[in-house]
């Protein structure tokens, strides 16, 4: 398989992350006033900067190439089959750290584009939420920074999650 179809799998195959779903923060355009810089370190910085954020996404990621609900996903256990884990950890890293307020910039593809044709069901995202809940309990992530990633997560269900009547495989 060539390079360029693999990295296309790559994105298409970010179906656990979720991840990937942190894409809440999105740029700003020129016709939108800056944002104030919020008072106290960013969530970015209170989960440990980028090096917190890549070991949370790296167990976020290694829990979800073998869950079970997501194995059940054909569509989903396919991508996981064809997209290496070390690129979609380094591109998870970087959606994670930007939606967290950190100086990474993503440059992949948004959440609807990449999940799109993986029909990701509500129980499907409900696990995904399981995931990383387990993996910021582990690395002991204080409730508040917790309901903070969740809320980043749950802004882009819309573009991820197909609705009920929707959902076949």
């Amino acid at each position: 398989m060539e390079t360029k179809s693999m990295y296309r799998i790559v994105y298409i195959g970010l179906s656990a992350a979720l991840v990937v779903s942190l894409t809440g923060c999105a740029a700003q355009s020129p016709q939108q006033p800056a944002a104030q810089k919020p008072a106290g370190p960013s969530l970015y910085e209170r989960v440990g900067g980028v090096n917190g954020m890549a070991m949370l996404m790296d167990d976020v990621i290694d829990r979800a190439y073998v869950d079970p609900v997501f194995v059940a996903n054909r569509s989903i256990h396919q991508a996981h089959m064809k997209f290496p884990k070390p690129i979609y950890k380094y591109h998870a890293t970087a959606l994670a750290c930007m939606a967290a307020g950190g100086p990474c910039k993503y440059t992949g593809r948004s959440p609807k584009e990449a999940h799109q044709h993986l029909q990701i069901t509500e129980v499907e995202w409900q696990a995904l939420i399981k995931i990383f809940h387990d993996s910021m309990d582990g690395f002991k992530v204080p409730p508040k920074e917790q309901a903070e990633v969740i809320a980043i997560l749950e802004s882009a269900k819309g573009d991820v999650v197909v609705p009920a009547k929707s959902a076949s495989r």
